[in-house]
């Protein structure tokens, strides 16, 4: 009996949603933690332990817009990292199982946050951005071109 190979592409985006949603998940927890407490007192606290200069415009942005957040904006924040974080999942088992239905999920959702990744790239552009727009567009194109091969092998097993 020979064993089908994995495709390597697949795996590697797989593990790439996979590692998605585990950060989905760990800001979904960080939102639950920070439920009725002061969440900048918060982010205070950590600025100080990871040692960045409270000084900083990125550290000061942080802390002002924690002080928005209320408990119920903060169960919105979990729920939706969860929901996030379940789909990303979802994904890498449909990639990581070969299945056309993960492929064309994959596609559908990395399809509808380009134009939003390429709008927030020319707003203010990053290197992290603009890495993510470029996986996230190459990730596109190669499911694409799978799935058009295999719409073109139906066609042509369905023509014959």
């Amino acid at each position: 009996m020979k064993l089908r190979r994995h495709n390597r592409l697949l795996l590697l985006i797989a593990a790439y949603k996979a590692l998605q949603a585990s950060l989905f998940v760990a800001v979904g927890f960080g939102a639950l933690h920070l439920l009725h407490k002061d969440a900048s007192d918060v982010l205070a606290q950590v600025t100080v332990a990871l040692r960045f200069n409270p000084e900083s415009r990125f550290v000061n942005f942080i802390l002002d817009q924690a002080a928005l957040l209320n408990d119920p904006i903060l169960r919105r924040i979990g729920l939706v990292a969860f929901i996030y974080a379940a789909v990303s999942l979802l994904e890498g088992a449909g990639l990581y199982l070969e299945k056309a239905w993960g492929e064309y999920l994959t596609l559908v959702i990395t399809a509808s946050f380009l134009p939003w990744e390429v709008f927030e790239v020319f707003h203010r552009h990053t290197w992290v951005r603009i890495t993510l727009l470029i996986v996230n567009a190459m990730v596109f194109i190669y499911l694409l071109r799978i799935v058009s091969h295999r719409r073109k092998l139906t066609e042509s097993i369905e023509g014959d």
